[in-house]
């Protein structure tokens, strides 16, 4: 099976990389199921990447249905050990304006119906998640950002990233109060994906663009659905940019991360006393310490 080092995830807007060469469609089944879409391997900046849009290429997945773990897994069967995850987000924040990029640091799970792990079925561990993003993965993004220079682009460094079940949008009251944790801002998505990435001993960290600000704003009213449209769009333009430039840094120098051991003390199982069979389903999770 092909190999890609670097896994790249897109989000609302973003569902093919256009800079891709030689590209290969690879169908993968795993034991979480399917994922979102089949996976695009190609070669980006000389480096092997595999892209899959997250909620499929025609967008037909709610933030709910999306298949976590059968995506974060086909990353794993690929051999990706760096997940740029692409995500729009609504802002919580006056200084982050439409269009602008953050790369949050911290996340708030505000999610009800959401598998997050990949264990259970006679397998406990119980991951570190401080620090839920991989500070060396997201210092390479915002650098990338800021070499880039995009018009009508500011960056954020750092941040926090609330994210809420959907597909509703906030209540005002919701909103405020997710101001007063002084977070910055709003999605769907990525708090399970980073999860299971450190379950997976795979690096993440997140590329968040917004499109308008959530609804605490006094003026979230003149925002109209094409105005988050026509953003969505240039978010997906700009994004490609930054990650194209991302790549080029990364695999010229691919940082150590946490995230690569996540696994060595959080298994709490004997791994002589899990059953034959289910250590075949997380052969690919384990195999390290077996």
């Amino acid at each position: 099976m092909v190999q890609a080092k670097i896994g790249i995830i897109g989000g609302s807007g973003l569902y093919k990389m256009a800079a891709l060469t030689e590209v290969e469609e690879i169908t993968l089944k795993t034991p979480f199921g399917s994922p979102s879409d089949a996976l695009i391997v190609g070669n980006l900046e000389g480096a092997k990447v595999a892209f899959l849009p997250r909620h499929g290429r025609n967008h037909h997945l709610l933030p709910t249905e999306l298949p976590f773990r059968a995506n974060i897994y086909a990353m794993k069967q690929l051999g990706v050990e760096y997940i740029i995850s692409a995500s729009a987000v609504g802002s919580l924040a006056e200084e982050v304006k439409p269009l602008d990029m953050v790369i949050p640091d911290q996340f708030i799970d505000r999610t009800k119906n959401r598998v997050s792990t990949f264990f259970g079925e006679g397998i406990v561990a119980h991951i570190a998640f401080g620090d839920p993003v991989c500070k060396n993965l997201a210092a390479i993004l915002a650098d990338s950002i800021a070499s880039l220079e995009l018009p009508d682009v500011n960056l954020h460094r750092g941040g926090t990233y609330v994210c809420m079940e959907g597909p509703a949008f906030s209540t005002k009251a919701e909103s405020n109060l997710y101001r007063s944790w002084g977070a910055k801002i709003i999605g769907m998505t990525n708090l399970p994906e980073a999860k299971l990435a450190r379950e997976a001993e795979i690096a993440y960290a997140t590329l968040a663009l917004a499109t308008d600000y959530d609804c605490w704003h006094p003026d979230h009213d003149n925002v109209t659905v094409d105005m988050v449209v026509a953003n969505l769009q240039r978010n997906a333009i700009n994004a490609q940019k930054v990650i194209q430039e991302s790549v080029k840094r990364l695999s010229k120098n691919p940082p150590e991360s946490i995230a690569h051991s996540a696994l060595k003390y959080s298994i709490l199982t004997p791994l002589d006393k899990i059953a034959p069979v289910i250590k075949e389903k997380f052969g690919l999770l384990l195999e390290k310490y077996l």
